[in-house]
């Protein structure tokens, strides 16, 4: 076993994290690549590499060497950056190293690191310390995770509004308030003779029914956030041969779907992601919708029944007047070869062959975009996870309202206070990190 190995052999069993490291810059080829380090020994590494350490803060540019035996070998030249805990991103001893980005370089610097002690770090670990050592709750961490993902305007201001504690805050203010409900429960059960005037089992009651009733609304007006985080899904459907891959080639502004005059031509859904309304939009074009023998064309006609139930938005697309029954959930009605036929009353009439009426269905497309993600509430939820959550802690106000004995009420109390702790990870989050974190990149 090499010294290296037994080092970190030596720290893990210690308790002692070992210093992690990866390239924070991502893969492509670029001119500079930024090595990230953490850790306790983070700072004798950097000294190893370049001599010495640089002043907390400051750019310094440093030769970097390796020096594990005979003569050193200068790896690169780059510009080393010194950060002591706790105040780092992790709360731990950092460093970041601003390298020429060829992959030579990289892997050379990266071998010297090991060799040092240091091992590469997992995906989202270097959240997860700044996690561990307060620097961040679960709440941020999910947020820089989306920050890192987001593709439009809308979706950057979102996750940076959660990165800077907008959820965290609300959450806590809950908790807050639960926690205080819950400390006049535990005094009414620990102190029945005490003669606590009458009034502060009826005040934790109102308490505890505002509480309820406010939480029941933010669950009812606040999903837009999670829209607009994982992006809509439009679902172009109708009858064969209505126009539904020339509507989506044009909106897409590219080739991306076949078109042909023969009826039944898709026989899959096809994808295209594009931005409507600053909001991030996958539009599908499905089969066209009629009985068939053949069994492929069949299979596609099921599939885009299916697209229908799982859309936000379904555009039906039709050809000639009057218009066909709708279906269940279309939301926008379209009314393609207007060239040929005047679109009937209540369709948006449109020519995508002369590209007439496209301006003013782009318009309303955006604008449904902006409707099914516009936020009517203060800091949104924009997770499963912090529904989930919140519907239990709902669950359980509600039936502490329900219970006739102030214990039994008490506890269901106290199982509202763990469900609503495991948002930010105040209780019970070891289950959650794997999930949390494992959506990162790796440098981050």
């Amino acid at each position: 076993m090499t010294m290296a190995i037994m080092e970190i052999f030596m720290q893990e069993r210690d308790g002692h994290p070992p210093v992690i490291f990866a390239l924070a810059s991502g893969l492509s080829r670029a001119a500079i690549a930024v090595m990230r380090l953490s850790g306790r020994g983070t700072g004798r590494i950097v000294e190893s590499l370049c001599g010495r350490l640089p002043l907390p803060r400051r750019a310094s540019l440093r030769g970097l060497w390796r020096r594990d035996g005979g003569t050193p070998v200068l790896l690169d030249r780059a510009l080393v950056l010194w950060f002591p805990g706790p105040d780092s991103y992790t709360g731990e001893d950092s460093a970041e190293l601003h390298l020429h980005a060829g992959p030579a370089v990289i892997n050379a610097v990266a071998d010297a690191l090991v060799a040092l002690g240091a091992r590469p770090a997992e995906p989202g670990e270097f959240s997860r310390r700044a996690f561990m050592h307060g620097r961040m709750d679960l709440m941020q961490a999910e947020g820089i995770a989306d920050l890192i993902e987001a593709e439009t305007e809308a979706q950057r201001q979102q996750a940076l509004s959660q990165v800077d504690g907008a959820q965290s805050r609300l959450y806590q203010h809950w908790a807050d308030r639960l926690r205080t409900l819950l400390a006049h429960q535990e005094a009414l059960i620990d102190f029945p003779d005490e003669e606590l005037p009458p009034e502060v089992e009826q005040e934790l009651c109102n308490g505890l029914r505002e509480l309820h009733d406010t939480m029941q609304a933010y669950l009812a007006e606040g999903d837009g956030a999670e829209r607009l985080r994982r992006g809509l899904v439009f679902a172009i459907v109708g009858e064969p041969n209505v126009g539904k891959s020339s509507l989506l080639n044009a909106l897409a502004g590219r080739d991306a779907a076949i078109v042909s005059s023969r009826a039944g031509t898709t026989r899959d859904a096809i994808e295209v992601r594009m931005v409507m309304g600053n909001v991030p939009v996958t539009l599908v074009d499905t089969a066209g919708l009629r009985e068939t023998e053949d069994e492929i064309e069949a299979e596609g006609v099921r599939r885009s029944l299916f697209h229908v139930k799982q859309a936000d938005c379904v555009v039906q697309v039709f050809a000639g007047n009057p218009a066909p029954p709708s279906l269940d959930g279309a939301d926008v009605l379209v009314c393609n070869k207007t060239d040929l036929t005047p679109a009937p009353d209540g369709a948006i009439g449109i020519s995508v062959l002369t590209n007439t009426g496209m301006d003013v269905l782009r318009t309303v497309l955006a604008d449904k975009a902006r409707a099914l993600t516009a936020g009517r509430v203060a800091a949104p939820f924009t997770r499963a996870r912090h529904r989930a959550a919140i519907e239990e802690t709902v669950r359980h106000i509600g039936q502490a309202l329900t219970m006739p004995w102030p214990e039994m009420r008490g506890e269901e109390m106290r199982l509202a206070m763990r469900a609503l702790g495991r948002l930010t990870g105040a209780v019970d989050v070891e289950a959650l990190l794997d999930t949390v974190f494992g959506q990162f990149c790796i440098g981050k």
